[in-house]
């Protein structure tokens, strides 16, 4: 793993995208280099940062509007060829299903949580760093 790793936050909410930053501060895990967050507020926006590269984790909000999260994982993940990893947050249990169908690699619930958020983002990089096959995994999601 390089010497930073770049982390996509994208939430049409600014106060969810800095939740998330907040939550995340500068390293998840002290085996892991520290963090660059990228904050995007709309569909087109993700999709110029995933172009260009260099994105080493994508956050989406699955509750965003127009695009939510949900639907912009599936297409990330059918378009970008070895696209990065994608941690989905959603509002519901339900949900679940949903961050599966978007091939998500990970989810984590609201209200976004400063222990499990931190926790779930790590094993995510450790995991691609590590270069095994993603399976979706699924922190807990609040009601």
């Amino acid at each position: 793993m390089s010497d930073q790793v770049t982390v996509l936050v994208y939430s049409d909410d600014r106060t969810v995208r800095e939740q998330v930053r907040l939550a995340l501060g500068t390293r998840v895990a002290a085996d892991l280099p520290p963090l660059r967050v990228i904050e995007c507020a709309t569909q087109p926006a993700v999709l110029k940062a995933m172009d260009a590269g260099g994105i080493q984790l994508a956050i989406l909000d699955g509750e965003a509007v127009p695009a939510g999260g949900f639907g912009l994982a599936y297409q990330l993940k059918d378009e970008i060829r070895d696209c990065p990893p994608i941690l989905l947050l959603a509002a519901r249990s339900a949900d679940a299903w949903l961050a599966t169908w978007s091939r998500a690699d990970a989810v984590s619930g609201y209200p976004v949580d400063p222990v499990r958020l931190p926790a779930t983002v790590a094993a995510v990089l450790r995991r691609a760093a590590s270069g095994t096959t993603p399976v979706p995994q699924q922190g807990p999601i609040a009601r």
